[in-house]
């Protein structure tokens, strides 16, 4: 289940495992069983069985390609700009969930940088992120997607905070993401979520997406949240949702339309609300809400009205993170299928994956992030 309160020891876990990875685990495994033929397990929760040889030869290269791409002050962006944190952030993730980690595993040194970079960016010396740190709130960068900078970047720093092995930099990581929890609490707006800009007239259920996953991930790494923070997001995202199960893009119901990857967002950002207070109305706001994306199942063709083509990637991270915590059928459906496209697409975009409104590290992150979510390595998604 998406953000079990038992992160920490899955950080252990990984701790202890991050050089083996997921070959070496299975042949471990395999090594472990009697010799004599054996019926086939059944298919796991987390599915496990379906990264091939051919997923786990595109999983390598595209985190070969992320180490190579990854610049000298450690962001992984092709240009500066107010993006820049954001993609740094989720490339972050992505060699995470390789089980790559400060001081373990062959990215180990990229991780650290990337853990730099973020620290850098509190100073002030680099583009795209929003910080408290103890004055006046800095905005760095002038990009109108700075806050989904923000809540990316937090997210990695959750994530990768209590894996250092340097106490000094642990400490500088832990009042970091507790500056940036701090901002973004700050940045709620009176409708209860968030926008563009901080305590905007308006809300969007994307950026509050964004903010309440990086919410989640500090309150499991142990920083405080009011629950009343969390319960006003969740309440703004079910706000948002159309008669079709589906979610609009602001709460207003006359203007609004159902569409996928916000939908796909709304249902991770419910699910990552886990407040019992609301545990009944949210699962049926989820409930709905999968059985709207179950019509787009990855495999076949969508019109860009559907799927505009500079949300793909994030429609289809957001979904296959609402299909993993879902489970079951829902899991076992969507990953083949959301697998098999993106080995399509890398195929055809000479190994790795490319986007042209966001660039071949925002894609490719993006789409290892997916193809590893059966390695169940990043805390905030652990089963």
């Amino acid at each position: 289940m998406l953000l079990r309160s038992s992160s920490i020891s899955r950080r252990d876990f990984v701790r202890a495992t991050a050089t083996v990875g997921l070959a070496g685990s299975l042949n471990w495994i395999g090594t472990a069983q009697s010799p004599s033929p054996t019926p086939a397990p059944p298919p796991s929760d987390t599915g496990a069985e379906f990264i091939t040889p051919e997923t786990q030869v595109a999983i390598d290269r595209g985190l070969n390609y992320l180490a190579q791409a990854q610049n000298s002050d450690g962001s992984f962006a092709e240009r500066a700009s107010g993006t820049s944190a954001g993609i740094t952030g989720l490339c972050g993730l992505a060699l995470l969930g390789a089980g790559h980690q400060p001081g373990r595993g062959p990215f180990a040194k990229q991780v650290t940088r990337t853990v730099d970079y973020a620290l850098d960016l509190a100073k002030g010396n680099t583009p795209g992120f929003l910080t408290a740190g103890g004055g006046p709130i800095t905005r760095l960068g002038n990009q109108p997607s700075a806050m989904y900078s923000h809540g990316f970047m937090s997210l990695f720093l959750a994530e990768v905070c209590g894996m250092l092995p340097d106490p000094q930099r642990q400490k500088k990581v832990r009042a970091l993401l507790e500056q940036a929890t701090a901002f973004s609490v700050a940045a709620q707006n009176k409708e209860g979520g968030w926008r563009y800009e901080p305590r905007a007239a308006y809300a969007d259920v994307s950026v509050t997406v964004a903010i309440m996953m990086a919410l989640r991930a500090a309150r499991n790494a142990g920083v405080f949240v009011r629950k009343n923070v969390i319960r006003d997001g969740s309440r703004y995202i079910r706000e948002c949702q159309m008669p079709d199960g589906g979610f609009s893009y602001f709460r207003s119901q006359n203007q609004g339309f159902s569409a996928f990857a916000r939908t796909a967002a709304a249902i991770v950002g419910l699910y990552s609300a886990s407040v019992p207070e609301d545990e009944e109305v949210n699962a049926k706001a989820i409930q709905r809400g999968l059985r709207y994306l179950q019509q787009f199942t990855p495999g076949r063709q969508f019109n860009q009205r559907e799927i505009p083509p500079q949300h793909y990637y994030y429609g289809q991270y957001y979904a296959a993170l609402a299909m993993w915590t879902a489970g079951g059928d829902y899991w076992r459906t969507w990953f083949p299928a959301i697998r098999d496209e993106l080995l399509h697409r890398a195929r055809n975009s000479s190994g790795v994956w490319s986007d042209q409104y966001h660039g071949t590290a925002y894609a490719t992150a993006m789409s290892l992030i997916i193809l590893q979510l059966p390695n169940n390595y990043l805390p905030i998604l652990q089963k």
